[in-house]
């Protein structure tokens, strides 16, 4: 489980994360639950802070003690015992995620060279990180589940949900975010969601498709990519959903370099991500001072690999700008390219993944970062415009995509 205040986030530097090994001064009894002990131990190896660990397992000790341990204890209080030890350490990527949601899939594909030869038995056909979805993730407010992410191009957004949409049911049933279409890769389910606060319910027909982890959030990428007219003006839009595949390099020097952005007057770049990922250098193609380059091959065929962007440019920050993304984010404010949005999650540490003995995920911090001698962990990039989205019912208004392209209007029409 996780608490999504603490989502881990995966930064660039994770495959070079830092081992580091430190024996606390005091060990807690095992509980002789195997996914608890195996958490607290794999903690006790990894966790970048080593000097913490004599109170973390002190915090163990006494959530053992008060849950008169959990050996025989159900699965939702070795759930909450797990969340309690890991918050207990506040930071950043660390958090366990299990097979009920799709921040599961996601990481698991994030991280997936720690366990990579577990793959073919969790996944049988080839190995491959896959699951029943439909391109759309969901949020728990006050009780009620609520749209927060539709992936572009995805199954959910050829079906017209929205971001803010209540969803009350999936073919009649309670839903789940896996649940609700594991299975029914093919087949259509019928959503019941509420688009109005109070309003009727609507039913709408989706197509379930089987999801790969990260090439569903690549195709986003490149599906958010589009030109908006506005006042004689062509403003370019796209969004980085994740940063946690190469091929992000690629989509956006191709984009921006000769493709459906590049003739554009401005750019508008939603770094509202769902993960980070991005290398150090991901804002060079904004900032820097190197040439552009192409290849350009035999029959004629142009790769587009070090693009760079010159023109305007406004980026959307908000919570989801976390990790690497932060570190992107921080490279606009420090060379002088408006942010609008809210506050990023000042997540920057490096993190790793383990599978546990019941393959549910553990993310665990397991190094520090330093950015230009600066810790930008629990110090979040702030907004030039703060533009507060509240994203229940919201209908397709989304607030701080138009303050962007407002300001960044103004900023073409002043010159």
């Amino acid at each position: 489980m996780n608490a999504f205040w603490k989502a881990p986030l995966a930064a660039a530097m994770v495959a070079s994360a830092l081992m580091i090994g430190a024996a606390a001064a005091y060990t807690p009894p095992a509980s002789g639950e195997a996914v608890f002990d195996r958490t607290v131990e794999i903690v006790n190896e990894e966790f970048y802070r080593p000097s913490e660990l004599e109170a973390f397992n002190k915090t163990v000790g006494d959530i053992l003690a008060d849950a008169n341990g959990l050996a025989e204890a159900d699965s939702a209080t070795v759930d909450a015992a797990i969340d309690d030890a890991l918050a207990s350490l506040n930071t950043s990527h660390t958090a366990r995620y299990t097979p009920d949601e799709v921040a599961y899939f996601e990481l698991l594909d994030v991280f997936r060279f720690n366990y990579r030869r577990e793959l073919r038995r969790l996944f049988p056909r080839n190995g491959e990180i896959t699951y029943d979805g439909i391109g759309m993730v969901t949020r728990p407010i006050d009780g009620k589940v609520f749209v927060s992410d539709v992936y572009d191009g995805g199954p959910a957004a050829q079906a017209n949900i929205k971001v803010g949409d209540e969803i009350l049911a999936a073919d009649g049933e309670a839903f789940s975010e896996i649940g609700s279409f594991a299975g029914k890769a093919g087949k259509d389910v019928v959503l019941a969601l509420r688009r109005k606060e109070n309003g009727p319910p609507l039913e709408i027909k989706v197509r379930v498709g089987r999801l790969q982890a990260s090439e569903a959030l690549l195709e986003a990428i490149s599906d958010s990519a589009r030109v908006i007219n506005r006042d004689g003006r062509r403003i370019g839009y796209i969004r980085i959903w994740a940063y946690t595949h190469h091929d992000v390099d690629d989509i956006l020097n191709g984009v921006l370099g000769g493709g459906r952005l590049a003739d554009v007057d401005g750019l508008v770049l939603d770094l509202r991500s769902r993960w980070g990922g991005a290398p150090a250098d991901a804002a060079e193609l904004f900032v820097g001072g190197t040439p552009a380059m192409e290849m350009i091959e035999r029959d004629g065929d142009v790769r587009y690999v070090n693009t760079r962007w010159h023109k305007p440019v406004v980026g959307i920050i908000d919570e989801g700008t976390r990790s690497g993304m932060d570190i992107f984010a921080n490279a606009f404010k420090q060379n002088g390219i408006p942010l609008v949005g809210t506050e990023t999650a000042g997540d920057v540490v490096a993190g790793r993944g383990f599978l546990l003995p019941d393959d549910s995920l553990l993310v665990l911090a397991v190094a520090d970062v330093l950015v230009d001698g600066e810790r930008l962990e629990g110090n979040p990039v702030q907004p030039d415009i703060e533009v507060p989205f509240d994203i229940r019912y919201a209908d397709g208004v989304d607030p701080q995509f138009e303050a962007a392209l407002d300001l960044l209007m103004t900023r073409l029409t002043e010159g």
